[in-house]
């Protein structure tokens, strides 16, 4: 293939993909009632006017400033909306909803970023490139991935707004497969291969996801399904959710600091426990994956005489085989499909556990990826070779604090791109907001 044509191609794949981040984005906040944008429904984070500009001022600074030097036409907002989402230490800058700018005036500065993206990427050569950055698109494909991965940000805000602050929407069709019984596998002894190679030819990937490492696993038993609403709530009502034994000290004082007595999606009315979906509260659905904090899921398997897979279990029961080959998914090396899970935007709620019986893995353990990132044992740390991201110097580096643990596979709110093996999010064990499910294995 020429240069020219492979350019074209690949500009207007990224330009596909722009658009249709772009929309995920436009999509969700519009979800929102106009005066609900200036809320803070989750105290460590902005309130949600930020992210209606926080997208396109960081594509302005990364893109047409930071390769092409574009001119500024607006420092001001540039600087506004590019404050970090998730401050370490969770300091935010003070404000009132005063101190932020009119939805007209930041909708404008939006339409003027969009089209200077744009015109930045309709003319740049991917084949000699005028800026390291713009290399095989490497700064297109970083500025595709942050938006999408802050709509899933934005999403947990969107849930913890109050119904009567969203333009509610009718429920989605969910797959009618009957959840199999629950059971334990058992996964040989193996190796796990995490991370990426640095390549010539160019493959995305964020600084935390290289270089790769071949890790010796130990034979081990792990949960074939995540732990449900209903296997929570027999830890719940059997007081043991109660139990300083089963606690870590840090996660003990949070829970009893913070008043802290269930899950952050469940919601008890009288006696009846419900389940705050995105838009109503339903009785909570006793066969959907119990998203938990790190310091509820590390207790509950405490409980169960269990704990949590480090990173490299996880690795090993979702993609290795028996016969010894790693798949780049649990179902194989076909790119991700509707059949394959509850990701890609598809639901905005869990699903049943094991209602995807096309994605599971080699062992026959199910949902790995989608319907709720899962909760690892593994402290977020740089592998052996890491390099700072240039583009984005602050992307990794700074929680590397031994405060965030490893979390693998995706949520409903997950993009297909950020599905590959190789990625890694990261939490606080105290954050209770994100859709995070979990598994556990025997010690």
């Amino acid at each position: 293939m020429s240069e020219p044509l492979r350019d074209a191609e690949v500009r207007q794949d990224l330009m596909v993909r722009l658009a249709e981040a772009r929309a995920r984005t436009d999509e969700l906040i519009g979800l929102l009632r106009p005066d609900a944008l200036y809320d803070r429904p989750i105290p460590e984070r902005h309130r949600s006017i930020f992210y209606l500009g926080h997208f396109e001022a960081f594509d302005w600074n990364l893109v047409c400033r930071g390769a092409f030097g574009s001119e500024p036409f607006h420092d001001s907002f540039d600087q506004l909306f590019a404050f970090g989402i998730d401050p370490v230490g969770g300091d935010l800058p003070a404000d009132t909803p005063s101190d932020w700018p009119s939805i007209p005036e930041i909708e404008e500065y939006n339409r003027t970023v969009r089209e200077s993206v744009d015109e930045c990427l309709r003319d740049f050569s991917l084949s000699a490139p005028s800026h390291p950055a713009l290399e095989g698109g490497a700064i297109f494909h970083l500025a595709i991935e942050h938006r999408l991965m802050h709509a899933e940000t934005f999403a947990y805000l969107l849930h913890q707004m109050p119904l009567s602050k969203k333009i509610l929407q009718p429920g989605s069709p969910r797959p009618a497969v009957p959840s199999p019984a629950p059971c334990v596998v058992e996964i040989a002894a193996g190796s796990a291969t995490l991370g990426l190679v640095r390549q010539e030819s160019f493959d995305f990937g964020w600084d935390n996801e290289f270089d790769p490492q071949s890790v010796d696993v130990g034979a081990f038993r792990i949960d074939a399904q995540n732990v449900t609403n209903g296997d929570f709530l027999k830890f719940i009502g059997s007081g043991a959710y109660d139990d300083r034994a089963l606690w870590t000290r840090p996660d003990w004082e949070w829970k009893t600091s913070q008043e802290i007595t269930h899950p952050g999606f469940w919601l008890l009315q009288g006696e009846d426990w419900y389940w705050r979906t995105m838009f109503a509260e339903i009785p909570l659905p006793l066969d959907w994956p119990a998203y938990a904090s790190h310091a509820e899921a590390s207790a509950y398997a405490h409980w169960r005489g269990k704990a949590l897979p480090t990173e490299a279990q996880f690795h090993r029961a979702a993609y290795g085989t028996h016969e010894g080959r790693e798949r780049a998914y649990p179902w194989g090396d076909e790119a991700p499909g509707v059949c394959h899970g509850n990701f890609n935007f598809q639901l905005r709620d869990p699903t049943s556990v094991g209602a995807y019986p096309a994605g599971r893995s080699g062992f026959g353990l199910d949902d790995l990826v989608g319907n709720g990132w899962e909760w690892t044992s593994t402290l977020f740390e740089p592998f052996s070779g890491f390099q700072v991201f240039p583009l984005y110097p602050r992307y990794s580096a700074n929680f590397f604090d031994g405060k965030h643990y490893v979390a693998k596979g995706g949520s409903p709110f997950t993009a297909a791109c950020m599905l590959r093996r190789s990625f890694r999010n990261w939490f606080q064990p105290h954050y209770p907001f994100v859709y995070a499910a979990f598994r556990c294995v025997e010690r």
